[in-house]
Order: structure tokens, then C-alpha cells, then sequence
């Protein structure tokens, strides 16, 4: 069978040798290829480009919008969470924790003598703050949490203190200097 096959093949060989399509053939289908490079679509948003950059960047700020609105309401649900006279100890203390840091940030920053890091750790929401008020949030009623919460506002408001004790032994104050120019005058 297999050399019955074989002579079969041997003699039908100009059958099976098929020429391909002319070059007439080719060359028509090129230029039907060529006439219809562009696909709709691409054709629609080379006319409409800026249309659809508008509609892209309307889709960006939407999506922004939604997760900043549910993000913010997430943290209001948080900040109800907690007990009113956390909230109220919260207020108190960032309030003056603030007012302490204005005045430290009005000296300028080369008599300071502090670097990014450290005044990064003076603010009042820094990784330490952070990690105390996650602990608040798994356990609102938590007592030892509430208590180290509170003891790290003290111990913030008494740094911020020492540090501008050290400032107005060191430094005129910006206010004392603008007065002691106002006297001379």
C-alpha cells in the first residue's frame, strides 16, 4: 500500500503543484486592504478626538469625586464612632497643638535647626497618632487606648513647649523684633 501511495503521488505531481493567485489578484486586495486601513472607530475619533478626551477626563473627575465623597463619609462614620468626650478631648488638644505649631513655623527654618523629619513628627497626625487612633477604632471602648490617646497629646503639647522655651531663650520672638523696631522708629 505504502509504495502504491507513493507511485500514486509520483504521477499526480503536476496535480497536486496549484499556482496561487495572480498577481493581478494580489494586488487588488492590497489596495481593498489599503482603502480600509482605518476602522470606524478609528476614523470617528480622529474627527472627535477632543470630544472623547472631554468624555475621558469627565469619567476621571467622576470617579475622583465618588471615592473622595464615600472616603469622607467612611471618616465621618469613623469620627461618630468615637465617644463625644474623645471628640471633645480631640478638638481641645488639636486646637492647641496647632496654635503651638504656628508659632514654632513662624521662626524661620535654618534657626529652627530641624529637618524634614522631625518637623514631620511635630504635627499632630504622625504615624504614632496614627496607630493610636486605629487602636481606637478596633476598640472604641477601650480605656488603656483612650488614656494613651490623651497622654500623647499632653506629651506633644509639652514638647512643643520646651521647643519654644528654647526659641525665645535663643531667638527674639518674630513679634518682639517687629516691636523693638516699632520703638527705635
Amino acid at each position: 500500500m505504502p509504495d502504491n501511495f507513493e507511485s500514486f503521488i509520483q504521477q499526480h505531481r503536476d496535480d497536486f503543484d496549484v499556482p496561487g493567485p495572480s498577481p493581478r489578484v494580489w494586488d487588488a486586495l492590497e489596495r481593498e486592504l489599503q482603502e480600509s486601513g482605518k476602522g470606524k472607530v478609528v476614523r470617528l475619533m480622529a474627527k472627535n478626538w477632543f470630544k472623547a478626551a472631554v468624555i475621558a477626563v469627565l469619567l476621571v473627575n467622576a470617579a475622583a469625586l465618588f471615592y473622595l465623597t464615600k472616603n469622607k463619609e467612611q471618616h465621618q462614620q469613623e469620627v461618630a464612632a468615637l465617644s463625644p468626650d474623645m471628640q471633645e478631648a480631640k478638638g481641645y488638644y488639636t486646637s492647641r497643638i496647632n496654635e503651638k505649631l504656628e508659632l514654632i513655623n513662624a521662626y524661620p527654618a535654618e534657626e529652627l535647626g530641624l529637618d524634614s523629619a522631625a518637623r514631620k513628627e511635630l504635627e499632630v497626625r504622625n504615624d504614632t497618632y496614627k496607630a493610636l487612633e486605629r487602636e481606637l477604632k478596633n476598640n472604641p471602648g477601650n480605656e488603656r487606648i483612650r488614656a494613651a490617646m490623651v497622654r500623647y497629646y499632653q506629651l506633644k503639647i509639652d514638647l512643643l513647649d520646651k521647643i519654644l522655651e528654647e526659641l525665645h531663650e535663643k531667638h527674639v520672638t518674630p513679634g518682639q523684633t517687629k516691636k523693638r523696631y516699632e520703638a527705635e522708629i
